[in-house]
Parts: C-alpha cells; sequence; structure tokens
C-alpha cells in the first residue's frame, strides 16, 4: 500500500443505522467512481445492538453477556440469544429488498450467533465441574459477544455496496474460528497485506480479536483503538469519525441549536479532557498513536457532509485564549473521606486509589485538602456502596459520605485569560447556582465545577451565555 495517500475512517453506531446516509453522504458524496477508493472504512455495530449483546450502557439492563454471567440466570441468556437473532435479521429484513440478499445476510449472523450459543452451552457445563471457574472466561465471552455486532453491520454493509456496484471488501478482524491469536499491530498488517486501496473499498469490524484483548483495557470503546492503529499501520494521511453530530461548542440539546457551534480546530488535549467526562472525540489511549504519528484526527456530522468538521492536531493553540467548549457529567457520585489522621500522614490518597481500582470504578476528577480527599467517580450506586464498605475498612475512623452531584467544565487549547475564574463563578452566580467545589490546573485548559445535579443544565446554559455566545463569530472557523 502507498503510504499518504489514503483516509482510515469509522462510522459510529447511530449513523450505521441509517444505511442511506452513509452511503450518500459518506461513501458517495458527489465523488467520480475513481474518487471512492483509497479509503478504509471501520464500522461500529448498528445502534442498540451492543446493549442487546452486553448490557445497557446507560441503564445497566442486561443483554446476552449480563445474563450469561450471572450464575442465578440459568437459560435466560439462551431466551436473550434467541430474541438477538429476530433483532439482528429484522434489520437484515429493513436493509435488503432482495430476497437472496436478505438470506444471504441471515444466514451469516445465524451461523454466527448459533456458534456461540454451542460455545456457551459447552462452556457453562465445562465449569459445572469445580476444576473450571466461569470467572476466568467471562472477559473471553465479553469479547466474543461483542464482536458479533460489528460482524453484522460490516458484513451488510460491504453485501450492500457490492449490491450497488462498489468494490467493497468485507475485512473481519473479530477473529472468528481463527487458529492462532496475534498482536493487534500484526493482526492488521495481515489483514490489509492483500488489500489494493486504488481498487478497493474495505469495510472492516470495528472489533478486533487480539492477543492484547482490546475490551480488558477500552471495553466499549474498543472500535476506537482499532480504528487508531488501522491509520497507524496503514500510515493514512488523516484519520476522520463520521458521527450523528458535530464537535460542538456545548449540546445544542441543552443550550440550544441557534447558540452552539461547531469548533472547526482544536488538538488533542481538549479531546482529552472531553473523554475524561466521558464526551469522546476520541479514547485517550487511540489518540495517543494518531498523535504520536503526526496523523490529523477529523471529525464530522455525518448528516451535514459539505461541512468540514473539526479538525485535531497536536500542535494547535487557538489564536487567542479562549473558552472552545462547554461539557460535562451527570449522575457522577462524588465519595469524601475526612479523617482527622489523615494530616501529615502519606499515602492515603494511594489506599483510596487502590480500591476503586479493585472495583474498576473510574474517578473523573478530585480534589483534597489537610484532611479530606474527595473522589468523583462516574459509576453506579451499587458500585459505589461497594466502594465505600471497602474504604470504611481500610479508613475505620473516618467519615465517609456520597453525594450525587454534576461536573460541569470550561475547556479550551489555551484558557490563560485573566479573571477568566472570576467570570465563570459569577456567571453561576447569577444564574444563581451554588458551586460545590471548583477544580483548575496551572495548565489552564479546563476549570472544573462540581454542581448539584438538577443545575447541570442550567450551568452549561449559564458558562455557555457567559463565555462563548459573545463571541460566537470567532468560534465557527473552518477547518483545513
Amino acid at each position: 500500500m502507498t503510504s499518504q495517500l489514503h483516509t482510515v475512517e469509522k462510522i459510529g453506531g447511530t449513523s450505521m443505522t441509517n444505511y442511506e446516509a452513509v452511503r450518500d453522504n459518506v461513501i458517495l458524496a458527489g465523488r467520480s467512481e475513481h474518487e471512492l477508493y483509497q479509503r478504509i472504512f471501520v464500522v461500529s455495530a448498528y445502534g442498540g445492538v451492543t446493549n442487546e449483546l452486553l448490557e445497557h450502557k446507560k441503564t445497566g439492563e442486561p443483554g446476552v453477556y449480563a445474563l450469561f454471567a450471572d450464575a442465578e440466570s440459568d437459560w435466560a441468556w439462551g431466551d436473550d440469544l434467541t430474541k438477538l437473532v429476530q433483532f439482528l435479521t429484522d434489520i437484515n429484513g429493513e436493509l435488503f429488498e432482495d430476497p437472496m440478499l436478505k438470506n444471504q445476510a441471515d444466514q451469516f449472523i445465524t451461523d454466527r450467533i448459533e456458534g456461540v450459543r454451542g460455545c456457551l452451552i459447552d462452556l457453562q457445563r465445562l465449569c459445572s465441574y469445580g476444576q473450571f471457574q466461569l470467572e476466568e472466561h467471562l472477559l473471553t465471552v465479553r469479547e466474543m459477544l461483542a464482536g458479533i455486532g460489528e460482524a453484522h453491520s460490516a458484513f451488510n454493509t460491504a453485501l450492500k455496496l457490492q449490491q450497488e456496484g462498489i468494490n467493497a471488501r468485507f475485512v473481519d478482524l473479530t477473529g472468528w474460528r481463527d487458529s492462532e491469536l496475534l498482536p493487534l499491530d500484526e493482526k492488521l498488517r495481515q489483514a490489509f497485506e492483500s488489500v489494493d486501496l486504488s481498487r478497493e473499498l474495505p469495510i472492516v469490524t470495528g472489533y478486533a480479536q487480539c492477543k492484547e484483548g482490546l475490551m480488558r483495557t477500552f471495553d466499549r470503546g474498543y472500535s476506537e483503538m482499532t480504528f487508531s492503529r488501522v491509520a497507524v499501520i496503514t500510515e493514512a494521511r488523516e484519520a476522520i469519525i463520521h458521527k450523528e453530530y458535530h464537535l460542538s461548542s456545548a449540546d445544542p440539546n441543552i443550550v440550544g441549536g441557534d447558540k452552539v457551534v461547531p469548533l472547526g480546530r482544536t488538538n488533542y488535549d481538549v479531546a482529552d479532557q472531553l473523554a475524561n467526562l466521558g464526551m469522546e472525540a476520541i479514547h485517550p489511549r487511540a489518540g495517543k498513536g494518531l498523535r504520536q504519528n503526526e496523523i490529523p484526527l477529523r471529525v464530522m456530522n455525518t448528516f451535514e457532509p459539505e461541512h468540514t468538521g473539526t479538525l485535531i492536531t497536536p500542535d494547535y493553540v487557538s489564536e487567542k485564549p479562549q473558552v472552545e467548549i462547554i461539557a460535562g457529567a451527570k449522575g457522577v457520585f462524588a465519595i469524601e473521606v475526612f479523617d482527622q489522621d489523615m494530616q501529615g500522614e502519606p499515602g492515603s490518597d494511594r489506599k483510596i486509589l487502590d480500591t476503586l481500582s479493585r472495583f474498576k470504578v473510574r474517578f473523573v476528577s478530585k480534589d483534597t485538602n489537610a484532611n479530606t480527599i474527595t473522589h468523583y467517580v462516574d459509576s453506579t450506586l451499587k458500585h459505589v456502596k461497594r466502594v465505600v464498605k471497602a474504604l470504611e475498612e481500610v479508613f475505620p475512623n473516618a467519615e465517609i459520605s456520597t453525594r450525587k452531584v454534576a461536573l460541569v467544565s470550561a475547556i479550551g487549547s489555551d484558557m490563560k485569560v485573566p479573571g477568566i475564574l472570576a467570570r465563570t463563578v459569577k456567571a453561576l452566580a447569577d444564574a444563581e447556582i451554588s458551586v460545590l467545589a471548583i477544580n483548575q490546573c496551572m495548565r489552564q485548559v479546563d476549570i472544573q465545577f462540581v454542581v448539584d445535579e438538577d443545575a447541570y443544565d442550567r450551568s452549561i446554559s449559564a458558562l455557555h451565555a457567559a463565555l462563548i455566545e459573545p463571541h460566537n463569530h470567532e468560534y465557527a472557523i473552518v477547518a483545513a
């Protein structure tokens, strides 16, 4: 493959659900037949499919994996797998009018699901013996189930494009019946060594089975890592993510579509701050490879193909210091550990972090003083209760309290603006919002405010009105 000619492009799940929009706005987009190629597409599962395979990302409602992992569910996972077959073949029915093509698509995904069913039955039987523990195999089960979603969408997209005269090629990285487990980079090199990008359009599964085990580190962010490494290994000139929205100055559903503006340019530092709040432009570890290899990342709106999107590069700094985006996270739990014995005793924070790590609870932010350490965690109440119980054993003399809050953050590539903190606090005070805590680092790329959860929307709107709306014309920079 010739380097620096092609792009690697990722299509999100919500976009994938609208095949016509993806075809017309992303794949064709007014291109001539010759211009269709020199692109690699890494695709997510259709919207909602991964929730059915694993568990609902927001509500936690169990999918096939969660039911299988629950020892008390017995055969509930099997019934759920049967419902999944119907769900996925219904999607095929909406996509394929030609009965022969629909039958081909149905056969493909049914074979996958029934193969997984047989595997899970065998595993359940094996683990009925005391020498084999189900917990040791659950991560593998989770990866195997997750891969079904991307295999389904990638196969269908390639098949549909082939029917429409485009030389699409299904590239299956899910490891289905592979005899060898390779490191990710080696797997990608093998997958693309026979691909001719000048005349083939690879449609690639967002899940890749590999020796590292992507879900161990990234869980449901695995497709971004696959996308990033494909761009690096194939030496792409640009990486592009197609989403159902622009990377904008705030959430238009909160602030109003007429008030927000798409970001024209920003850098990976800002992208990292957004990822920390759960509003990922790209996972920080995935962005690292692009950044180190100087591959620019563009975030585009699938439904506005004429817009050049947001260009993210390592070295971009706004022409003048300013706030670029107001973002935040709701449903965050504050875990406060107050212990007067903490003063002058090093290691307290490490003990708390070890406990959070043991329960796989991610913290978004933290603050500390002489005798109090508060971590703001993105987790469920069930996990928070477990963490608190463990902390009570570690700190028997401490007062440990929890509170559900929201984080609101002003973010920019350069926010060294005199008086910026005073302006943000005044904006919240004028909106009669009580600030529970403030965090601002010397790096000055973000300021975080902790507020009551019910003040989240008002806080976003107040900060956007004060810090961004007076300068909206300056933010509407067209990406290079």
